[in-house]
Formats: structure tokens, sequence, C-alpha cells
């Protein structure tokens, strides 16, 4: 991948932004090579804005829970939008009030009148709708916007289904973060960014509790480049959810766990073929506890390993690929509570020193936690052979 970023992306975040909305693309675009800068008016660079997690879950309105802690790269007060190549507008609740800042509308005119690429999804429209960059233009957003877009002369396009996303000109705009995949790979294209080589089969291993960014992320991120993925759970079937659990910092010895968003599966756990897949990933969280002690799951995590397929595992993932007996020898980190797990399977404990640090050993791909995102999903992309260019 290089460590030279080529394209340098700004996104405008504030409090209860949506949780998968501002995370996916902001570690997802940076795994890629992008350069992101996430600012937020009255905020500096290592401050932090609350999340929202918003969900589906049988209600005529989405559901609210309080998501993880998001950290701020940039001040909003330094921010010059002509050193940026695209700019991207999470949803949630935040563009509701970023809407009425004259600071944050001038910014994103600043990016229209310049054509360079805009990103919105969800409510993030809000603030296109008041910079007044919507007239004539064809867009959708979550449909509870729909009013303010239509009357701020858009030409409004129902998202059917939610995952579904629109182009015209520069502006790419997407309903809800079901649609992240065709979103992300939207406004890559649109920076001018090539992928080759993502024709991939990925499997993830999910279960009940994982972490929701470990999942989401990755799963999302590999999508959006084109690769196909697959993710099951033993137990469930294709559209059963797993609910995931969000570990977050917040200052105690250890992290705090809050609820998720639902995961919902794509595959069949009993149909899994192992010969059918380049790769093999395992989230973390606290499914692994349990994943760990069914032998179906521990059969196919061998099997990788003797077929040498790629196999990447994150923070207590790490308990799973202890279990399969597949750790001896092998140099790898997990979270700092699953080094005892490594060193008795027989396993070489490398610190993660930041823990953001991942590490290779032949065809095994270890990181500690969801801050290591940007570098699990980028040494997965290049053990796969998948690259992009600018």
């Amino acid at each position: 991948m290089g460590s030279e970023a080529h394209k340098f992306v700004l996104m405008i975040c504030g409090d209860y932004v949506e949780d998968y909305e501002v995370m996916v693309p902001f570690q997802a675009l940076q795994a890629y090579g992008i350069k992101v800068d996430a600012v937020c008016p009255g905020k500096k660079a290592g401050d932090k804005c609350a999340t929202a997690v918003h969900d589906f879950l049988g209600h005529q309105t989405y559901s609210e829970l309080r998501g993880h802690y998001f950290v701020l790269t940039a001040s909003f007060d330094d921010i010059d939008a002509s050193m940026y190549d695209g700019l991207v507008v999470p949803g949630g609740r935040a563009p509701e009030y970023l809407a009425l800042n004259e600071s944050v509308l001038k910014l994103v005119k600043q990016f229209s009148d310049s054509n360079k690429p805009i990103a919105s999804i969800c409510h993030g429209q809000l603030i296109l709708a008041g910079a007044g960059i919507l007239k004539e233009k064809t867009c959708t957003a979550y449909p509870a916007v729909k009013p303010v877009i239509v009357a701020a002369g858009a030409v409004w396009k129902d998202p059917e289904p939610i995952s579904t996303c629109f182009v015209d000109g520069n502006l790419i705009t997407g309903a809800a973060w079901p649609g992240h995949p065709e979103f992300i790979s939207l406004f890559v294209k649109a920076l001018g960014v090539k992928v080759t080589g993502s024709d991939k089969r990925i499997l993830f291993l999910c279960g009940d509790f994982m972490e929701d960014y470990e999942v989401m992320v990755p799963f999302q991120a590999l999508q959006a480049l084109g690769c196909s993925v697959d993710a099951v759970c033993p137990g469930k079937n294709i559209g059963d959810n797993c609910p995931t659990a969000i570990h977050d910092f917040e200052g105690d010895q250890t992290y705090s766990e809050k609820l998720g968003h639902n995961f919902s599966l794509n595959a069949n756990f009993e149909d899994v073929m192992v010969e059918n897949y380049d790769a093999l990933v395992i989230p973390g969280g606290r499914a692994p506890e349990y994943l760990a002690l069914n032998e179906k799951v521990l059969s196919i995590v061998k099997q990788f390993e003797e077929k040498k397929k790629l196999i990447a595992s994150i923070c207590h993932g790490q308990q799973i690929l202890a279990a399969a007996d597949i750790l001896k020898g092998k140099r790898c980190t997990a979270y700092p509570a699953v080094k005892l797990n490594v060193l008795l399977s027989g396993g070489e404990w490398l610190e993660p020193e930041p823990i953001t640090t991942c590490f290779r050993d032949g065809n095994l791909v270890t990181a500690a936690a969801w801050p290591a995102h940007p570098q699990f999903i980028s040494q997965i992309m290049e053990s796969l052979g998948i690259k992009v260019s600018f």
C-alpha cells in the first residue's frame, strides 16, 4: 500500500453522528491508503464525539442506543478546503444541528464550488440542503429527510432497497449504513482510485456479542472493494441476526460494554466449504469465548491453516485460534487479556504497542483491537493481492 497517502479527504462530524456511518468510511478509506481528517465545529484534534447506534428493530422508525466514542483527528478551525480531494458527511442526529452552523455550510459550499466529490449519507443531506447545493440534483437520503430534500429543490429518489445509492455529478448520496459498500465504492471511484485483484471470496466467523466495529468495518470495507464476503454463525442461517457488543475505552481498567447494532448474516454456517474461500476473518468481542468451544468452528479454522489460506483475526478472536491449536510457533498479538491463551497454545506473544499495531506471520494476520482496522484491513488486502492505485 505504501506509507504515503495519495488522496486527502475531510469528514465532518458532530455529537451523535451515527456510529457505523462515521467509523466504517473513516477506517475503510484509511485502509485503502487515503488520508482522512475528521473534524467537528467547536472541537479540536484528540477531542471526542459521542455516537449513536441507529438500527431497524421492527418499530415505525429506527431505534437509538449510545455508541462508541469517536476521536477527532484534526481541528475544525484549522481546516482549509483547498487541501482536500473530497468530503464525507455521515448521518445520525449530528446533521440536525450542524446544518445550522454557518462555518459548516461555508465549508460544504467550498467543496461544491470546486466540484470536488461530496459523499453524504442518511441525515447528512440536511447539511447539503442547508448549504443550498442540492437544487436540481438527483439524490436520496434517509426517507424521513425527503421533505427537506424536496424543499431544497432536489430531485428525490426513493432508496429501494435501503442500500441503494445515487450519483449526480460530484454528488454521491446514500440512505443508511447498509448502503456503505456501494457508497464507499462510488466515492473512491469519484476520487479517481482504481482497485484490482478484488475478485476474492472471504468468510467471516461470527457469533452473538462479537464486537460491533470488528465485524462491520472489515465486512463492508472488503465488500466496497468488490470482494464477495460471507458472514456465518453456528446454529444460524441467512437473514438471522447476531447482536453485537460495543467495546470502548472510557477510562476504566478494562473496556466498557454497551449493546451495538444487530448484524445480519448473509450465508448458512452448515453450507461452508473451505475450498470456496480465499481467506478467513475472525472478529473479536465476547463471541470467541463460546465459538472456541464449537468443534465445527475449530475444524473450519484448522482447514484454512492446513491449506495455508489467509487467516486474519482481531482482539479476542485469537481465543479461537488458540483452541484450534494453530498458533504453535506463530508470532502474533491480540487484545492483551488474551495473552495467556496465546502463550499456553505455543504462540510467540507480540505486544500491541500502540494498540493500532498489527503483525503478519506467514498466512496469519493478527491485531489487538478495532483502532487497528486500517492496518488490519490493509494487510488483508496485501496478503490477497488486492491493490489500490491513484
